[in-house]
């Protein structure tokens, strides 16, 4: 049964993933990778918010494995985040590429400790 919650919530945190990057890309016309960085953080703050209540003692395996690993899984990605930064390296926007790699970092780190204070701020 895990095997089928993970992959169900892998099909749509994928396409999730595709449809939001989409749409954050077509609202800004710049070459940086916004559409990844979002996700990532949305990804970074449910997995959070997981993981604190989880922390708080509220049992939720069913919800771990659909959302935790399944669709934040399949939503947040490090490959496109690295091939994006590379690609910035390359076409010379070495500014776009640390403040991608900065930024990405900051925000997923600030999401992931904003989604366990919002557990706690319900559980603890």
């Amino acid at each position: 049964m895990t095997i089928v919650l993970v992959a169900v919530g892998g099909a749509l945190g994928a396409c999730m993933r595709f449809l939001t990057d989409r749409w954050v890309q077509a609202r800004h016309d710049t070459g940086f990778p916004w559409g990844t960085v979002v996700v990532n953080s949305i990804g970074s703050l449910i997995l959070g918010f997981i993981t604190g209540a989880a922390l708080f003692g509220v049992p939720m395996p069913v919800v771990q494995s659909l959302v935790g690993v399944g669709f934040c899984g399949a939503l947040t990605t490090f490959s496109t985040f690295s091939y994006e930064t590379v690609r910035l390296l390359l076409d010379g926007a070495r500014l776009f590429a640390v403040l991608n790699v900065v930024g990405t970092v900051l925000a997923g780190i600030g999401s992931g400790v904003v989604g366990v204070v919002l557990a706690a701020s319900i559980w603890a």
